[in-house]
């Protein structure tokens, strides 16, 4: 699957939690994501930081654009964190996992590195091997 294919594809099922995302999807959409916030950060901590009055680097400037980053994307990751554990047969519930601190979350990203089912479950059909154009 490629960057865009992926990307595109979390920001049309943005808050659909039903169905299946393969592994690729999920985690082209981490790094996506990723990216994002670096660069609202680095934009927070320069240019931001500049008109609220504060210097360049400074703590107490705050991250407005860094907020408003996560805020958006929240929704999309959570929505396809969920839809990665069903194409490895977990519900979605299974993200509640990662507020135990340690090892709800090992746990957790060991369950989003799982390969793809390559059957159908009770979330909906493998689209493994499939190629969508």
């Amino acid at each position: 699957m490629k960057f865009s294919y992926a990307v595109s594809n979390v920001f049309a099922n943005f808050a659909e939690f039903r169905g299946r995302a393969g592994r690729h999807e999920f985690w082209w959409w981490c790094l996506f994501a990723l990216l994002v916030l670096l660069a609202a950060i680095l934009v927070d901590m320069t240019l931001s930081a500049r008109l609220l009055g504060f210097e360049m680097f400074s703590a107490r400037a705050g991250h407005p654009l860094s907020v408003l980053a996560a805020a958006i994307l929240a929704l999309p990751t959570l929505a396809a964190a969920g839809r990665r554990l069903h194409d490895v047969g977990r519900s979605g519930w299974w993200l509640l996992a990662g507020f135990v601190p340690v090892l709800g979350n090992l746990y957790l990203l060991w369950l989003l590195t799982r390969p793809t089912s390559t059957r159908d479950n009770r979330y909906g059909s493998s689209v493994y091997g499939l190629q969508r154009t």
